[in-house]
């Protein structure tokens, strides 16, 4: 891992956004023992979707690609929640468990490659502890018409 998360944010042209405010009855993150686990993130950028919608192949849903930017997105905003309780992400050991919920299309079946945005920027971010378990979960809808949503567990040191 680099020296600090931070520095090799920086690398990657990453800032952190501020934590996502709760659109319902619960917090962004709880800690329990040597664990945070997020509540499920939305792609909110500046506190709004930029896109709605089914992800499909089809007319008028949303692209995989364009899907799996939004699960990159959401991913940050939850490493945003980890950082607000765990004082920085330096303190990240590894990174257990993500999971990636997909308002699909009826028919698509592309679920984990949208969900590989999120898992490919925790590697790239973590490295070898950002190599995690996962699952990647088609809905028939999620909060707010979002085409995705991402859960994070995390370790800490």
């Amino acid at each position: 891992m680099p020296a600090t998360v931070a520095h090799r944010l920086r690398e990657l042209g990453i800032t952190l956004p501020e934590v996502a405010a709760p659109v319902a009855a619960y917090v962004p993150a709880v800690r329990t023992g040597n664990q945070v686990w997020t509540s499920g993130q939305l792609p909110f950028v500046g506190g709004v979707l930029e896109v709605t919608g089914l992800v499909g192949d089809g007319e008028g849903t949303v692209r995989p690609d364009v899907a799996a930017g939004l699960a990159r997105t959401a991913a940050l905003n939850a490493l945003a929640a980890v950082a607000e309780l765990a004082g920085s992400l330096d303190r990240v050991r590894r990174v257990v468990k993500v999971v990636g919920f997909v308002a699909s299309a009826p028919g698509f079946t592309g679920q984990p490659a949208v969900v590989n945005g999120a898992s490919e920027l925790l590697g790239q971010v973590f490295g070898e502890a950002g190599v995690h378990a996962r699952s990647a979960v088609g809905v028939a809808a999620l909060p707010l018409g979002s085409p995705v949503e991402i859960e994070l567990v995390v370790e800490l040191s």
